[in-house]
């Protein structure tokens, strides 16, 4: 496991954040429990799913695997601090109110979703050419 730190922009309104990449074994290890698929998020850098695992202990994770275009294995596995995947969830479940709330014409204004997106990024960028 590598752990790397994320800065966003000041405009991001996020503190900078610890992310740690698993490989293949890590990941085995921190699911063996089992785990709980939350959601999904299809965004133009990939396919992120949100979930959560638990070890052979009943120890839980916080992780994100992203795939890119039609790979049928993840090119990523992110596993976060419970603060900052809360973070994730809410600005996930805070669209489905933001959207509610816009007009038809506005379908594309920057809501809570976006916002996931752009953070994301960030990370993705971050943590993509560290190899574990």
């Amino acid at each position: 496991m590598k752990s790397f730190v994320v800065s966003f922009h000041q405009e991001d309104n996020v503190d900078t954040m610890q992310v740690q990449k698993l490989n293949q074994e890590e990941f085995e290890k921190a699911t063996e429990g089992g785990t709980r698929h939350l959601f999904e998020l299809d965004t133009n850098i990939g396919l992120f799913i949100f979930f959560d695992g638990a070890d052979k202990d009943g120890d839980i994770s916080y992780m994100v695997l992203q795939y890119e275009e039609d790979n049928e294995d993840p090119v990523a596995c992110y596993s976060f601090q419970l603060k900052d995947f809360y973070e994730f969830m809410a600005l996930y479940l805070n669209d489905f109110e933001f959207n509610d709330e816009q007009d038809e014409e506005d379908e594309e204004a920057y809501g809570p979703v976006h916002h996931l997106a752009h953070l994301l990024f960030h990370i993705a960028g971050e943590g993509r050419d560290l190899e574990v």
